[in-house]
């Protein structure tokens, strides 16, 4: 199951601002959907209430923006005031190609959140907290605001850091690699910087000033993976710690998003289809929140904030229902308009259907289809097309060497997710890239339940829609195939968490199609889980999979597809599985349920098949610790590389010569 936590924190705070101030409709903490309403945002300008105009116009404070596109979280890099020309940016990303061909490759490594306000660069240096001023922000100059080492963690990064509007005080978040558990430290700027306070478990943070110019920092407080509670605190001599908003229904969560003009804070209230916001003041954080519109099934709406205006985005057409507070005026936004009506600066280009950005290199998007990887000027990028069962048309996305040739002789790894109106992930990992200099295909199957084409290709790839999502994928691997890319028995799969779900489903409908997959903290016993109302999901993934303790109908669909239901004695692909002892979102005893099952049917084809049978190997790798996926960890990185090498029977020297060059061992 999905980091919804962080999903929707991204969508928010680097695809919602770049939106603009538009009242929206995305999905929050986490899940990209700002990006996914991009193609068919209509925007429609309503005054559904007089402007108070005396309100007081503020000018945008200096925000937190995340300032360097090599952000850990994949943060969308935003556009600078003043953009240089194309030629001056061509001559500054050869300047950073440059150095990036003449340092050792040895120290390359993936950094942590940053962000800028006033005139100041705060990041994480080593183990510290640090700010430089922003011109002497690639420089060693800089100033230690914490040492991590103090919370005694093992391993801490810096995961978001907000700076308080008039530079007081900064607050960051910090967590570790083998944990989803954080702590939220406040650090008074000061000639001697010092831990004012510290809080455990916080999951969003934003700073707005009252009246009285006191800082007072919004957080919300997170649970069991549940985040149900809104707190504020105040440092100094008026130190104070209250609780302010508590939800009730245990199928919704919260999440604070400050407006991009700092002007409003928003306590957003949401499941997977239905949301709920209230707004603060931010010059009278003190005064109750206002309503904006009360939760409907079914209605999913985000508010911004520009010159006295709020504008919505939402999945309704009709606008009429919001009723906003007397001294704003408004304008609605639908997910099926004219985005070119938007008064904002969006963070990429609208993606019409046939069209798609992805990253593929540190620090860069590159947004053309067959563009060569400009690093390296090794690789094409290709957009294909595959007829699912339905005549429905899969998009995807293909990786591969400009001068291999035979491609049907060359290894292929598909990638697929296909959850939470999600898109696929396609931003630049080493591992990936080692891969595709030693010959290997990469292809990315953009299936229905993902988030590529919008909310409906949401739609129709979730509850009693998600086997469109396995015949998506399976058309995909059939249409690489028959294009010539590669061949089922030099054909790999790979998925995480969710995406699970139809690697399983796929590995028993059609075990032909591949030789090896590789699995992290897969979600495969469907149906248990989601009947278990104790584990701390269930009840806000019920509107993706369904609710199959009350609804016979959800039950026995789930059945159809989920893949510990489904498994028989048959040949399968080999498997390599990792999990997490401690996974809170995908508990540890459903995968170990799931892979003794499959070891019996495994076992139980061989005998059938008798001697002379190559049975594939099904492996479990059980790592310490209670995160839920750890994308930059050498050790599981290393064995899924060894252990697809050894299923082809290729030689991996090579692979593993280069991938020394990118990670640290």
């Amino acid at each position: 199951m999905q980091q919804k936590a962080q999903l929707f924190l991204r969508a928010f705070k680097y695809g919602i601002p770049r939106l603009g101030k538009c009242m929206q409709k995305q999905n929050l903490n986490h899940c990209p959907f700002a990006d996914h309403y991009y193609n068919r945002i209509k925007l429609r300008k309503y005054h559904l209430n007089e402007c108070l105009q005396s309100k007081p116009k503020i000018s945008e404070l200096a925000r937190n923006i995340p300032r360097r596109s090599f952000s850990r979280k994949d943060n969308l890099p935003i556009k600078q005031e003043n953009e240089k020309s194309p030629s001056e940016n061509m001559d500054a990303f050869e300047k950073v190609r440059t150095k990036l061909e003449t340092q050792p490759q040895e120290e390359y490594e993936i950094i942590n959140a940053e962000v800028k306000h006033g005139g100041f660069v705060y990041y994480q240096e080593g183990c510290c907290l640090v700010r430089s001023k922003d011109e002497e922000a690639d420089n060693e100059n800089y100033e230690v605001l914490f040492n991590l080492e103090e919370l005694k963690l093992d391993q801490p990064f810096i995961d978001c850091i907000r700076v308080a509007p008039d530079e007081k005080y900064v607050a960051a978040k910090i967590r570790t690699e083998d944990s989803e558990a954080s702590t939220c430290i406040v650090v008074k700027l000061s000639d001697q910087p010092v831990m004012e306070a510290s809080f455990p478990n916080v999951s969003s943070f934003e700073w707005v000033k009252d009246e009285e110019d006191e800082d007072v920092l919004f957080y919300t407080f997170q649970r069991n993976l549940r985040c149900h509670d809104v707190y504020r605190a105040t440092f100094g001599d008026n130190k104070r710690n209250e609780r302010f908003y508590t939800e009730k229904d245990p199928s919704y969560f919260v999440f604070l998003y400050l407006t991009k003009d700092s002007r409003f804070l928003t306590i957003n209230i949401m499941n997977k289809t239905t949301s709920e916001v209230w707004l603060i003041d931010g010059l009278s954080p003190w005064d109750p929140p206002v309503l904006i519109q009360k939760r409907i099934h079914g209605v999913l709406y985000y508010v911004e904030h520009r010159d006295d205006e709020l504008y919505i985005l939402t999945n309704v057409g009709e606008p009429t229902e919001f009723k906003l507070p007397p001294w704003a005026c408004g304008f609605i936004m639908d997910t099926n308009s004219d985005p070119k009506n938007c008064p904002f600066q969006l963070c990429s280009p609208i993606r019409p259907p046939k069209y798609y950005t992805y990253k593929f290199a540190e620090g860069k998007l590159f947004e053309e289809t067959g563009h060569e990887d400009p690093i390296t000027k090794t690789s094409r990028v290709l957009r294909l097309e595959a007829k699912s069962k339905d005549g429905k048309l899969v998009p995807m996305t293909v990786f591969h060497k400009t001068d291999s040739e035979d491609l049907q002789q060359k290894p292929l790894l598909v990638h697929v997710y296909g959850a939470y109106g999600m898109d696929l992930k396609m931003n630049f990992r080493p591992e990936r890239r080692v891969l595709v200099d030693d010959g290997w295909i990469l292809a990315y199957c953009h299936v229905r339940g993902g988030g590529e084409l919008g909310l409906q290709w949401h739609a129709d790839g979730r509850l009693t829609k998600k086997l469109n999502g396995l015949a998506d994928l399976e058309a995909c691997i059939k249409t690489l195939h028959s294009q010539g890319f590669s061949q089922p028995s030099l054909t790999t799969l790979t998925a995480f968490s969710a995406g699970g779900v139809l690697v399983g489903a796929l590995c028993n409908s059609d075990p032909e199609l591949l030789r090896a997959v590789t699995l992290e903290a897969p979600f495969m016993d469907v149906l248990n889980t989601m009947m278990d109302t104790t584990l701390p999901l269930t009840l806000e993934e019920l509107e993706e999979w369904g609710n199959p303790s009350s609804d016979e109908k959800h039950k026995n669909y789930i059945k159809r597809y989920c893949p510990y239901q489904n498994i028989k004695p048959q040949h399968y692909p080999s498997i390599h599985i990792t999990a997490y002892e401690n996974d809170e979102r995908v508990p540890l005893k459903g995968i170990i349920n799931y892979t003794e099952k499959l070891k019996e049917a495994v076992a139980e084809h061989a005998k059938d098949m008798g001697e002379g049978y190559q049975a594939p190997n099904i492996i479990l790798d059980i790592q310490p610790g209670g995160n839920h996926v750890i994308e930059d960890s050498h050790k599981k990185i290393t064995a899924q590389i060894k252990f697809l090498y050894e299923e082809l029977g290729l030689d991996s020297t090579r692979v593993f010569e280069d991938l020394k060059k990118y990670l640290k061992f």
